[in-house]
């Protein structure tokens, strides 16, 4: 890989004196076909060849699908890939005083264990909004782990500082051209893996992996098809793309967690902006749903940034794919467990199979006991129920419940909703931005 050099220009840091060195907005840097392959040589013994495996959902979805299992590396995420090359191209004074960055979890888990098994000194610094799981887990491999700034943009700040006052080499998580280099070496497996591919779906966060991944493929195989996905609640490489650079974008709080960037790599952009045929927006709704889905038919419990890709699918964004071969990236699996418990009731409530209602009936008694016997009479499960009899505006000789019921599928929330209207004067389905992924092509 060629030299790379320290930059004297500032990029979104707006604090004078304060720059990452080697993403200089000015004058990009653009990674090689041969950066990626040396990458690939250099890190094969310290990274897991990750399977590409065909999905279940290939035939639900008209789609010979294949799904590139990342989020089996030993901390859960793409990153490592790029975390221990950029480690191993350090000189040795370099290696000696260590290295700092900012991340809010994934990043700072592959620095930090590669850091460990390298030897070599790491600093994270990460936002108090950052998982604790993710935190503690970086603490275990003998990282110092400093938790200051409320987001991410403070975080980096922080870690700049300490780069320049201790002499610390700062690496940044997606635009160090390093870290897409190593990214990259996803691109060379997922062709060795699956001959013939049509399209390569890949979640965008920062632009590092996509700068990679599609510079590998479309230097081997031009005309395989680079679709980049986003949310919608962190579109900045769509928005980078309309301004012809690199622009910021207001993040709203997102089930991908991991792609919510406000600014994407300079280096990344200009990288990837050639390669990319097309840029899919999806919304939270799909993302959940694309979660759940995964656990029920692939058994992969997988973080919401891996998952989008398949949201598209679901959303049918990509049915120009369909008959076609298509490799999806899962890129990521650091779930915290709390939000996975709410990906999988937002996605059953998207998908129509988890239903709020509310039913005025009877308070003599019975009148509670008559309505659960109605629900069990066609299956439909209870996961919650509660009871107000003060302000129920009818009479007093009335209570309204509201009960959280499990159903089947869409079709079996219409059979609840039909038993309810007939047998109950005021009925109310509390409405949610259902969007019914067609469940008759997933059984």
């Amino acid at each position: 890989m060629e030299e790379l050099t320290y930059s004297t220009n500032t990029n979104e840091t707006e604090d004078e004196g304060l720059e990452d060195p080697f993403c200089n907005p000015n004058n990009p840097h653009q990674i090689t076909f041969e950066d990626i392959t040396s990458a690939a040589f250099k890190i094969k013994s310290g990274v897991v060849r990750t399977p590409c495996d065909r999905s279940q959902l290939s035939d639900m979805m008209g789609m010979d699908m294949f799904f590139k299992k990342d989020f089996l590396q030993y901390t859960g995420s793409f990153k490592e890939r790029g975390a221990r090359y950029a480690l191993l191209m350090l000189d040795n004074d370099k290696k000696k005083l260590g290295v700092i960055s900012a991340s809010l979890g994934n990043h700072a888990l592959a620095l930090c264990y590669h850091g460990l098994k390298l030897d070599i000194p790491v600093t994270v610094v990460m936002p108090v909004v950052a998982p604790i799981m993710k935190i503690s887990q970086c603490r275990k491999f003998n990282a110092t782990v400093i938790v200051d700034g409320k987001d991410m943009g403070e975080a980096k700040k922080i870690a700049l500082q300490l780069a320049k006052n201790k002499g610390y080499t700062y690496i940044n998580g997606y635009d160090h051209p390093h870290i897409m280099a190593g990214q990259g070496t996803m691109g060379l497996e997922i062709v060795e893996q699956v001959p013939d591919i049509d399209a390569v779906v890949i979640p965008i966060g920062g632009g590092g992996l996509i700068a990679g991944v599609a510079l590998a493929i479309k230097t081997l195989y031009p005309r395989v098809k680079i679709i980049g996905v986003e949310s919608e609640r962190c579109p900045s490489f769509s928005k980078a793309l309309q301004a012809g650079k690199p622009v910021h974008v207001k993040i709203e709080s997102t089930l991908s967690d991991g792609l919510a960037v406000p600014l994407v790599g300079f280096n990344a952009f200009e990288t990837a902006r050639s390669l990319i045929d097309k840029m899919v927006v999806v919304k939270e709704e799909w993302i959940a749903i694309a979660i759940l889905r995964l656990i029920e038919y692939e058994k992969c419990v997988v973080e919401g940034a891996g998952a989008v890709g398949l949201a598209a699918v679901l959303a049918g964004h990509l049915d120009e794919l369909k008959g076609k071969r298509v490799v999806l990236n899962l890129c990521g699996g650091n779930i915290d467990t709390t939000i996975l418990g709410r990906c999988l009731e937002r996605g059953l409530a998207a998908d129509g199979r988890l239903v709020k209602v509310v039913v005025t009936v009877s308070d003599r008694p019975g009148g509670i006991a008559e309505l659960c016997r109605l629900l069990a009479s066609i299956g439909v499960s209870i996961k919650d129920i509660l009871h107000e009899r003060a302000w129920v505006s009818s009479d007093v000789f009335s209570v309204a419940v509201t009960a959280v019921c499990e159903t089947r599928d869409a079709e079996h929330t219409e059979e609840l909703r039909d038993l309810l209207t007939k047998n109950y004067k005021r009925v109310n389905f509390v409405d949610f931005p259902h969007v019914y992924s067609d469940m008759s092509k997933c059984d």
